[in-house]
């Protein structure tokens, strides 16, 4: 579904006619409606009395947004307006049932298995996932010089309908061992918040919020610069995400080890400064051999911002607490996700989105990542357990940008005394 379908949204808007802002936005936006969603998903999940049944129903609703985005394709119409509420139910549905799962996994994977069984689980949807994006890809590529782009588009979200619609069958037949963990705790807005904004976890988080406002300023307009502005076929855009997305699975391993000798914290300097001349070195060329190694580049240092990120936040939450608070972070996350491609979008419009004002956006994010420096040096070294570290990638999501900070879906469930992995 994310190969096939998730991460070719924003081109389908272009290649309908929606506006270059607008497809910029449908990339940031909307996900603004599962953060708000997410806040009552802790009460809907205690009415319906399981962790399971929300997960199947968000996941359902998923894979009915394909239907009218299948019609807008054999149309050859829709509006902006359309198409933006079909994102966000696409996205809000997403992240609602995120939180959920995670906790409902941790039920239902035994502690000594875990490592290996996500492990294999990763391996298995990275591979599914870029098989998708690169056979979407070609596929509308092939269709573009045939002129049947927009059929293909039919094809293409069509199947990632389809490959949901098997994915709710398969949740519908797992098993769930605990619908409702007895030590599980809804923890109310303020408590969450003030949680959250303790001490050297509120100053991690404000760094957190930084970041994805500076990445997001020019993150969601990468994929109407490159087709718009660059001309870029479907082929070159498939190669350039795939670079990203390869070097961060690739380099995720390493970055592990190195978290286990210098610790998260360390790790988290490496990555924030790493990502700060990403944006920027977009202004220096177009090349597709530099475009190339921009994206590796930019895959490698967001591969370890990620990882130590998710080492210190995660190991200040207890499990039966996270399901409440992950909803909180990520509506935080949000927010800053979408103040960031307005901020984008508002320069772009100043400048009628010419060529000028997207390398103004890319140099805005640049200079925006490097005032996030400051804060993170107010980040004090949260303390974790890195003494059995292992590297499991829980998600490297294709996106056109490749220039955006995390938001946390999911993260499997751990043992209190397994360790931070």
């Amino acid at each position: 579904m994310v190969g096939f379908g998730e991460t070719y949204l924003v081109a389908f808007a272009l290649a309908i006619g929606i506006s270059e802002l607008t497809a910029g936005l449908m990339g940031s936006l909307p996900l603004l409606c599962g953060g708000v969603l997410q806040l009552v998903s802790p009460r809907l999940i205690r009415t319906l009395g399981s962790h399971k049944r929300w997960v199947v129903l968000c996941s359902s609703i998923q894979a009915l947004v394909f239907v009218p985005l299948v019609i807008a394709a054999l149309r050859g119409s829709i509006s902006g307006t359309s198409l933006m509420l079909i994102a966000s139910i696409y996205w809000g549905a997403g992240l609602a049932g995120g939180p959920a799962w995670n906790t409902w996994i941790g039920t239902v994977v035994p502690p000594p298995i875990r490592s290996r069984y996500f492990a294999f689980r990763t391996r298995s949807s990275q591979a599914a996932v870029f098989a998708g994006f690169l056979a979407g890809g070609f596929g509308l590529q092939w269709a573009s010089q045939s002129e049947q782009l927009l059929t293909a588009y039919a094809i293409v979200f069509g199947l990632a309908g389809a490959c949901r619609v098997v994915s709710v069958a398969m949740l519908v037949i797992k098993s769930e061992p605990t619908p409702i963990p007895a030590n599980m705790r809804s923890i109310p807005l303020l408590s969450a918040c003030r949680h959250l904004l303790n001490e050297g976890s509120g100053r991690l988080l404000l760094y957190l919020a930084a970041v994805q406002v500076a990445a997001q300023i020019a993150g969601p307009y990468l994929t109407p610069f490159m087709f718009q502005k660059l001309g870029h076929s479907y082929t070159q855009y498939v190669t350039l995400i795939s670079m990203t997305f390869l070097a961060k699975v690739v380099t995720l391993p390493m970055w592990g080890h190195v978290a286990h000798r210098i610790g998260p914290h360390r790790l988290l300097w490496i990555g924030g400064i790493g990502i700060v001349p990403m944006s920027a070195a977009w202004i220096v060329s177009d090349a597709m051999p530099w475009l190339i190694a921009i994206q590796v580049g930019a895959g490698v240092v967001w591969a370890a911002y990620e990882l130590a990120f998710f080492l210190m936040f995660f190991d200040a939450i207890a499990v039966e607490e996270r399901t409440s608070l992950l909803t909180m972070y990520n509506l935080i996350n949000t927010i800053a996700f979408v103040v960031g491609a307005l901020i984008g979008g508002s320069i772009l419009w100043i400048l009628e989105t010419s060529y000028v004002g997207y390398l103004v956006i890319f140099g805005v994010s640049t200079v925006a990542r490097g005032g996030t420096l400051f804060l993170l040096a107010r980040v004090p070294k949260i303390e974790t357990r890195n003494d059995d570290i292992e590297v499991r990638t829980v998600s490297v999501r294709l996106n056109s940008a490749s220039l955006d900070a995390p938001v946390i879906a999911s993260l499997p469930g751990e043992d209190e005394h397994e360790g931070s992995r």
